[in-house]
């Protein structure tokens, strides 16, 4: 939201003055969500109504009180100072009396309400699908929207509630609690093994295809993990994508060696689609974190999810790690680093 200079006068008796018996008080959270979100548009979406009510509430308030109190254009929408100190005033007690609101109707009763959660593409793959799917069998009165996108999604003016987070956390100002880590595994089709053989060693992938995650020209370093230390492997193959599960439908299809999460690869291997390549070799994935916007006010019902989630994509990343048939339970991060020897590159 950018503030913008106003002609308005700021006249404390003019501003909130307002006769109290005529106001709607219903549009003054609507005006905090539109400073919030900077957009009309987002905030009908946060609110789950359409612009044109989002619209009527500011023009009704603007009215009530007298002045403006955005500044509109055919590009941006801008605070007046009428706007800005309004705002300042208001949005306190809009905090407060949602804590109080939320807080009364939860007391003695069944938890209830819908929850808002972002997470990144194949998500669902890694074990949250079965986790909400339970916890919504735990909870009935609670429903739960879950959005996947790739792009990094802004929780406060986005009206979400939580997020599952993969790889670093940017925003400190996040609460962000760890679940696991998605580390890789090789996996390739019993076709594809026995057409070009079984690599032994890590630098024996240089002879052969593989199906890379996000690689570049066909070409990828893949540093692979073990008790003895780390190994980079440069490799190449016909086939790169951006999601890791297309990444396994291909190995499936016989088109190289891929390095999969172990959540995905469980359910191939037991139907015998893929066998491990490797065994004791494990690509380091990304740390997966469930984050909160803020610790400032949070319902119970949204942490009650926050808390389930944690502790079912715990157990299932855990799990997942040593179910891969024919493959020991992979080195913990801490002891890989510990054992880390000097890299060897091998070149193609």
């Amino acid at each position: 939201m950018c503030r913008r200079g106003s002609r308005d006068k700021i006249v404390t008796g003019q501003l909130f003055g307002a006769n109290s018996a005529t106001m709607n008080y219903n549009d003054i959270p609507v005006f905090a969500r539109v400073v919030e979100t900077g957009s009309l548009t987002k905030a009908a979406h946060a609110l789950g109504v359409q612009k044109s009510s989002v619209s009527r509430s500011i023009i009704r308030l603007e009215a009530e009180l007298g002045v403006r109190l955005l500044q509109r254009t055919t590009r941006q929408l801008g605070l007046t100072d009428a706007g800005q100190t309004f705002y300042e005033r208001v949005r306190g007690a809009l905090a407060g009396f949602d804590e109080a609101s939320a807080t009364v109707r939860e007391l003695g009763s069944e938890p209830r309400g819908g929850i808002r959660i972002t997470a990144p593409p194949g998500a669902a793959a890694l074990g949250l699908a079965d986790a909400i799917a339970a916890f919504t069998r735990q909870y009935p009165s609670i429903s739960v929207d879950v959005e996947m996108s790739p792009r990094m999604v802004e929780l406060v003016s986005e009206g979400f509630d939580l997020a599952l987070r993969a790889g670093r956390l940017a925003d400190s100002s996040l609460i962000a609690k760890k679940v696991g880590t998605t580390d890789l595994v090789l996996l390739a089709s019993p076709a594809y093994l026995k057409r070009r053989g079984r690599p032994s060693l890590p630098s024996a992938l240089t002879d052969h295809d593989c199906v890379l995650f996000r690689g570049r020209n066909g070409r990828a370093s893949w540093v692979l993990c073990s008790d003895e230390g780390e190994e980079i492997v440069d490799v190449r193959g016909p086939i790169s994508s951006d999601e890791m599960e297309f990444v396994l439908r291909a190995a499936v299809a016989g088109a190289g060696i891929g390095a999969l999460a172990s959540q995905l690869a469980h359910e191939p291997l037991m139907r015998q689609e893929l066998e491990v390549v490797l065994p004791g070799y494990h690509l380091r994935g990304a740390d997966l974190h469930v984050v909160l916007p803020s610790a400032a006010f949070v319902p119970a019902r949204v942490t009650l999810l926050r808390d389930h989630l944690v502790r079912e994509l715990t157990r299932i990343t855990e799990a997942a790690a040593t179910r891969c048939a024919g493959h020991r339970p992979l080195a913990s991060r801490t002891t890989a680093t510990a054992r880390t020897g000097r890299r060897r590159r091998r070149d193609r």
